[in-house]
């Protein structure tokens, strides 16, 4: 076992001169990107460039009601490839573009999937290039997948949500529709996912489930002690770490509570999100949420003491010279209350615990362990962490140390939640 000293110098190091690794489950994914008549297709070309940056070959094709709204000279530009949008393509030697590129591909995804369109695969009609492929596609090896897009009474037509269920029970991954203004100028459910949340699904639908049927309790961000109605004491904590968690776990299968401090970050799709601000708010919060999970991370950055009387008014400056006096009160510990609970000291509540630390990490972090009755505690120096995109760990638990080197939060989630998965289960879980 590496001693203090050489551990922290490890997990200390910063070199934004390094290149970091990125674990990019799309990254030379082949994706036949297909898009079907309506006004949504304006989203497509925004989501082509991002499955492009993601480092996906997207090829796409578009059905002639398609190139009523986008032109195919824009989704060639985007995508890098040329647009079919003909079955009578002569650009395929054998005048089989159907199977040509379906059997290429990865997957399939219709954005935007129009209530026609659905209606047209519900009853396996092939009557131009883009159907004709969803039906030819290999079902073992090439997913599809749909985007929704239409007005809110065809959304909610009995018949369009007859399709849906059909098209779910044929094995078609069928994503959910976002709600808001739609073009037509009325509000409610049918408007296609912005481009940001399909590429999540995409993410979580190729991420191994190894958090299957596990429901995973997470807090993060900092928390907000009042001294007066204008101050208070907090620290530099982002909340990025824990957020990537809650992502990474939802990818990972599990339903996510994410119990958040103060922080100006997007809640992950899928995740359930309460927004507390003080410890003594996210006590309660955990407390509430806790008897329903069976996984429980502490990533927040928790305040250990708040002010004993906040002012009900602005402490105002009256030249004297003379200070205010503050004393301060212990907060609750979340962590060690959850951890010695009854449904955590019976193993039915994994708790994973973390520590923000300046120095001595590897001591601190193995000394908080056993203080807090934790199976897995994860460390990390907070200077050098606090509003980074990266990050390293320390992972220590019963049986030694593990160091997961410095790499992007998002990464290190990923293994993170490997990690959990192996410890739940008793179970080698092998990364793809």
């Amino acid at each position: 076992m590496q001693s203090t000293r050489e551990v922290e110098n490890e997990i200390i190091k910063v070199s934004r001169s390094a290149t970091l690794r990125f674990m990019n489950d799309l990254a030379g994914k082949r994706i036949v990107l297909g898009l079907t008549g309506g006004i949504a297709c304006f989203k497509a070309a925004e989501l082509c460039r991002s499955l492009v940056k993601e480092g996906a070959e997207v090829q796409v094709v578009m059905t002639e009601a398609a190139a009523q709204f986008i032109t195919p000279v824009t989704m060639q530009a985007l995508s890098g490839q040329p647009v079919f949008t003909s079955q009578w393509d002569a650009r395929e030697g054998n005048n089989m573009a159907h199977i040509n590129l379906s059997r290429n591909a990865d997957a399939i995804l219709i954005a935007p999937a129009s209530a026609d369109f659905m209606a047209k695969l519900i009853h396996g009609k092939a009557d131009e290039l883009l159907s004709l492929m969803c039906l030819a596609r290999p079902l073992q090896t090439v997913p599809l997948i749909l985007a929704p897009a239409m007005n809110r009474e065809m959304w909610a037509h009995p018949a369009t949500q007859r399709n849906v269920a059909q098209l779910r029970a044929d094995g078609t991954h069928v994503l959910g529709v976002g709600q808001g203004e739609q073009a037509c100028g009325e509000t409610g459910d049918g408007r296609m996912l912005e481009a940001e949340e399909i590429v999540e699904e995409l993410h979580a639908f190729w991420t191994p489930k190894v958090l299957q049927g596990q429901h995973v309790l997470i807090t993060a961000g900092p928390t907000y002690e009042a001294i007066d109605p204008v101050r208070g004491i907090t620290n530099l904590s982002s909340g990025k770490m824990g957020f990537a968690i809650a992502r990474a776990a939802r990818y990972a299968g599990a339903q996510v509570s994410l119990i958040s401090g103060p922080v100006s970050l997007p809640t992950p799709r899928g995740v359930d999100r309460v927004d507390v601000r003080s410890a003594l708010q996210m006590h309660d919060a955990v407390q509430m949420a806790a008897p329903l999970a069976s996984i429980f991370i502490a990533a927040a950055a928790v305040a250990d003491w708040r002010p004993a009387n906040a002012a009900g008014q602005k402490i105002k400056k009256d030249g004297s010279g003379e200070t205010p006096e503050l004393s301060f009160v212990e907060n609750p510990d979340i962590l060690a209350t959850v951890a010695h609970s009854e449904r955590a000291q019976n193993g039915k509540l994994f708790c994973v615990g973390f520590a923000a630390e300046s120095h001595d990490l590897l001591m601190h972090a193995t000394a908080k362990r056993v203080r807090k009755g934790v199976p897995l505690l994860v460390g990390n120096i907070g200077p050098s962490a606090f509003g980074q995109d990266d990050n390293a760990l320390l992972l220590v638990d019963a049986k030694g140390v593990k160091e997961l080197p410095r790499d992007t939060k998002t990464k290190l989630a990923q293994d993170l939640v490997l990690e959990i998965a192996k410890r739940i289960g008793n179970i080698e879980v092998k990364k793809t």
